[in-house]
């Protein structure tokens, strides 16, 4: 966090006011503004205007968001304010579900592709994109199978080049020194913690251009998501990360930029420091310091 510099604007820099929800307006603070302090870094993906509905319900409304290139992007709120919906619309998983529909764009940067346009293929979306869900859910195989399940799917068949990339994916996932010896054994057979970091090893085999972290330590005890945030502070620098926490120390520990949501909007964005010590916004500083949320 400490290489990043946050764009010089000052704190009463005019902002666009968007008209609050009745619902916000529970909430004792000042309206919704969408304030964003633009990374200094390289983008890898952007959310312009983006709306999401289950059916006849927004739940997102008019999002804009930067993500940066190999840092880590906290996506912090209280529950149900639409930050894992954000998180899945960048691989579309909701397109599993019937019903819903998505307005706005998310750019995959430089090529500017449209990830939520429905001419674009999910499935080739989630091969770019990898995700690692709130609870472990290795497949019913071996170690060795689960790591190299993705690298199958894209077409890859040489021994070799599968133990290679398998031991990479382990080592990358500090999990290489536990199973390296018991490869060929089922999953199931290692621990919680254990588990999600094969599942985040699976997930770095095919070298994704994003992954999608949603409450990945929330079923874990202490020492496993200790091990797991150790993760993060080894893969940053090197993949570019979305994490969905409701942990805010966590997201203050491991992320390089923090958003805020609330009911379907973004609130705040910015470099992590500035965000916890320096809030901009009102509704920021509230839920920060346990205010509501």
């Amino acid at each position: 966090m400490n290489d990043l510099t946050m764009q010089s604007q000052p704190v009463d820099a005019p902002v666009v006011i968007k008209s609050p929800s009745s619902a916000a307006t529970a909430v004792p603070t000042t309206p919704v503004n969408s304030i964003l302090v633009p990374p200094t870094v390289p983008l890898r993906a952007e959310a312009k205007n983006l709306s999401f509905w289950y059916g006849e319900f927004q739940a997102l409304k008019d999002i804009n968001l930067p993500i940066a290139k190999d840092r880590v992007t906290a996506l912090i709120g209280a529950s149900g304010c639409g930050k894992s919906t954000l998180l899945r619309c960048f691989n579309r998983m909701h397109d599993l579900y019937r019903g819903t529909r998505y307005g706005g764009q998310i750019n995959l940067l430089p090529e500017q592709s449209n990830l939520v346009d429905l001419k674009s293929d999910p499935i080739l979306i989630r091969l770019r994109i990898g995700m690692v869900f709130q609870k472990p859910n290795p497949f019913p195989k071996s170690i060795y199978e689960n790591v190299a399940a993705a690298l199958k799917v894209r077409g890859i068949t040489n021994r070799s080049i599968l133990d290679e990339r398998v031991e990479s994916a382990l080592r990358q996932a500090a999990l290489w020194d536990e199973v390296k010896d018991r490869l060929h054994l089922s999953a199931y057979g290692l621990s919680g913690g254990q588990q999600q970091r094969l599942c985040i090893a699976r997930t770095l085999a095919p070298n994704p251009e994003i992954i999608l972290f949603d409450e990945p330590t929330s079923a874990l005890d202490p020492i496993a998501t200790a091990k797991i945030e150790d993760l993060f502070n080894s893969l940053r620098n090197q993949y570019t990360i979305v994490i969905v926490t409701h942990n805010m120390q966590q997201a203050a520990r491991i992320s390089d930029y923090t958003a805020f949501m609330h009911l379907g909007q973004m609130v705040e964005f910015g470099p992590t420091d500035d965000f916890f010590l320096k809030p901009r916004h009102a509704m920021t500083g509230d839920y920060i310091t346990g205010r509501f949320g």
